[in-house]
C-alpha cells in the first residue's frame, strides 16, 4: 500500500460517482485542501480525505511507502483521447508541402500523408512497430498522460490493421519490468483511408465483410483488444452512409462509435453521432450547431484538435 499525506489540494474532478462532467458542472470541479490519498496493492486509489480523517480511518494499516507532498498539489493523470502511435516512416518532408501552400488533401492525392505512413507500416515487423512504440508510451508517461486512446488505420488491409491491434494489446498486456508506462484504449481504425486501386465502396464492403469477422475472431482468442471503432467521414475517403454502415458493423463487434468528423468539409457528422449515440467525435472544425445539440443528447464527446488544422 500507498500513502501519499499532506497534500495542498487533491483535485478530484467530481466525487459522487459520475463518469464525466457536462454543462455548468464543468466549472464546479471537487478540490479537497490539506487532504491525503490511500492506494491499495493493485494501484488503484483505495479513499481520498482530509489528512485527518485518512489518517485516523488507517492508524492501525502498514504501507509500503509513505510520500510527505506537503505544499503540493496531486491532480489527475492526463489523458490523451485522439493518438495515432504505432507507425513507421515520418513525414516532415510534407511541412515544405504545407508551408508552400498544398492543403491536407492535395498532399493526401499525391500519395502522401496516410498512404506515405500506410506504406511504411506495412512494410514494418511487429517487433519494430511495438520497439517505436513503447519509445513514445515513455515520451508520453514523462510529460504527466497516464492513459491514451490509440488508433490502428495505418494498414487500411485486414492483416496489417490486425498487426497493428495486436501491438497495441501487447504494449498494453505485455509490461516491461520496472517501467510504468500510459493505459491503452484501442481503436480499430481500417477505415481511415481507402486503400490504393479500391473503391470507398469496397473498402466498406471489405471491412464490413472479411476484417470485422477477422477481429471478433482475433477478440476471441485474446490477440487484440479494441474497445471502439472508428472511421475518417470526409469528401474523398467514406461518405455518411458508408461511414454509418461501418460504425453500426463495428458496435455489432461489441465496440463503441468513436469517429473522424467535421474536420476539411461539413459532413454532418454531429448529427450522425446523435442518430447512432455515438461515443466520440474527432475534429470537428466544421461541425453545425445542429450537430452541437445532436451530440449534447448522449452526450456524444468533443474531442477537438486544433493544431491539426495549422
Amino acid at each position: 500500500k500507498l500513502l501519499i499525506k499532506n497534500a495542498a489540494q487533491v483535485v478530484c474532478i467530481c466525487d459522487r460517482g459520475q463518469r464525466y462532467l457536462i454543462g455548468e458542472d464543468m466549472s464546479s470541479i471537487v478540490i479537497k485542501e490539506h487532504a491525503s490519498i490511500v492506494v491499495n496493492d493493485d494501484g488503484k486509489i483505495e479513499d481520498i480525505g482530509s489528512t485527518e480523517e485518512i489518517l485516523k480511518r488507517y492508524e492501525n494499516a502498514s504501507f509500503d511507502h509513505v510520500y510527505d507532498a506537503t505544499g503540493k498539489s496531486i491532480i489527475p493523470g492526463l489523458v490523451d483521447g485522439h493518438t495515432h502511435p504505432v507507425w513507421a516512416g515520418d513525414r516532415v518532408h510534407e511541412f515544405a508541402m504545407k508551408l508552400a501552400g498544398a492543403s491536407y488533401m492535395d498532399i493526401h492525392a499525391k500519395g502522401g500523408g496516410i498512404h506515405f505512413t500506410v506504406r511504411h507500416t506495412t512494410e514494418a515487423s511487429e517487433e519494430s512497430l511495438l520497439s517505436s512504440l513503447r519509445e513514445r508510451l515513455e515520451k508520453a508517461i514523462g510529460h504527466g498522460t497516464t492513459l491514451i486512446e490509440a488508433k490502428s488505420g495505418y494498414g487500411l488491409v485486414g492483416d496489417v490493421e490486425m498487426k497493428m491491434l495486436r501491438v497495441l494489446h501487447q504494449a498494453e498486456t505485455v509490461k516491461e519490468r520496472g517501467k510504468i508506462l500510459p493505459d491503452i484504449v484501442s481503436t480499430y481504425l481500417a477505415a481511415h483511408a481507402v486503400p490504393a486501386g479500391k473503391t470507398s465502396k469496397e473498402a466498406t464492403d471489405d471491412i464490413v465483410k472479411n476484417q470485422i469477422p477477422q477481429l471478433k475472431l482475433l477478440m476471441k482468442q485474446g490477440q487484440i483488444s479494441p474497445s471502439n471503432v472508428d472511421v475518417f467521414l470526409e469528401k474523398g475517403v467514406f461518405n455518411r452512409d458508408e461511414t454509418r454502415k461501418i460504425l453500426k458493423a463495428g458496435q455489432d463487434a461489441g465496440l463503441l462509435m468513436n469517429f473522424h468528423g467535421d474536420e476539411i468539409n461539413p459532413m454532418q457528422s454531429g448529427e450522425l453521432a446523435g442518430e447512432l449515440g455515438a461515443l466520440a467525435v474527432s475534429h470537428l472544425e466544421k461541425v453545425t450547431d445542429k450537430g452541437i445539440k445532436q451530440m449534447a443528447k448522449k452526450p456524444t464527446f468533443a474531442t477537438l484538435l486544433p493544431t491539426t488544422a495549422y
